[in-house]
């Protein structure tokens, strides 16, 4: 059994394998904050884990749910709730497993919370997945940014040859469309609707309060549409990420000097093309 910090944890095996054997077929690892961020930023991850035996797509799920302050009883039955709709998730996504680390969310704010980052750091050191999808740390959720904090620094603690061979820090609260193509990576997503759509709509819970479904799609449709503007195209649905792997490398600069420098360039592309339109 996996060692986790949390009496509540959740360890859930759709197809009920042993649980060493279920991480041994993860390749594509997510890490959300919230019930229903993977099936939104990391459907990449599920889709290609559902091909075959091989790829497997592991989901973490760092926060147990309870959302605002409400009184004790709700906040209970919220939580309740929200464990089930991620693991019908992971049952209809074909997940080689789920994992549900049940932290407070303010807990999981902090970033670099020593519980949180232990959690993750043994689900990484027993997967060993080639790819971790995590949100983007310029997401404007601050549990989001949390969890990329926290996931940069349980990488940060295994040794090189352990590390996922790729980062990406995808969007949710916040689009990358302003990334350089460079350093964005745009992540195909097929062009089955229906099976994301069923997938996001497990989640009652949110969905009655918004359309994140309806949100997602839009947003992967806009992605693809508006991705370059000189070509034919667009037909597909994309997910854009930041690419966060030169973070996860021996000589990798802080992550907010990384950060820094895409705003940067960012401000000076816009700028450069406002000074040629006035003939600067």
């Amino acid at each position: 059994m996996l060692p986790l910090s949390r009496a509540d944890a959740d360890v859930f095996v759709p197809d009920g394998r042993a649980e060493d054997e279920a991480f041994a077929r993860v390749t594509h690892l997510g890490i959300g904050a919230h019930a229903d961020d993977l099936e939104i930023m990391a459907y990449h991850g599920i889709r290609a884990g559902q091909a075959g035996r091989l790829p497997g797509f592991g989901g973490v799920v760092c926060t147990d749910g309870a959302g605002a302050p409400t009184p004790d009883g709700e906040s209970a039955e919220l939580r309740r709730i929200r464990r089930e709709e991620q693991r019908a998730a992971a049952r209809r996504g074909r997940y080689a497993a789920s994992i549900q680390l049940g932290h407070p969310s303010e807990d999981v704010k902090a970033g670099v919370a020593p519980a949180v980052v232990e959690d993750l750091a043994g689900l990484l050191d027993v997967t060993r997945p080639e790819i971790v999808y995590t949100h983007s740390p310029a997401d404007t959720h601050a549990t989001h940014v949390g969890v990329c904090v926290a996931t940069l620094e349980a990488i940060g603690r295994l040794p090189g040859p352990a590390r996922p061979r790729k980062l990406l820090g995808c969007e949710v609260w916040g689009g990358l469309d302003w990334l350089a193509s460079d350093a964005g990576v745009a992540l195909d997503l097929g062009a089955d609707d229906a099976s994301w759509s069923a997938l996001m709509r497990i989640f009652g819970s949110q969905i009655h309060a918004r359309p994140y479904d309806q949100g997602a799609l839009g947003r992967s449709r806009a992605n693809a549409v508006f991705r370059e503007a000189r070509e034919a195209g667009g037909g597909e649905r994309l997910w854009l990420a930041m690419d966060l792997t030169p973070l996860i490398r021996d000589d990798a600069p802080d992550l907010e000097s990384f950060v820094r420098e895409h705003l940067e360039r960012f401000a000076r592309d816009v700028l450069d093309r406002i000074a040629s339109a006035h003939g600067h």
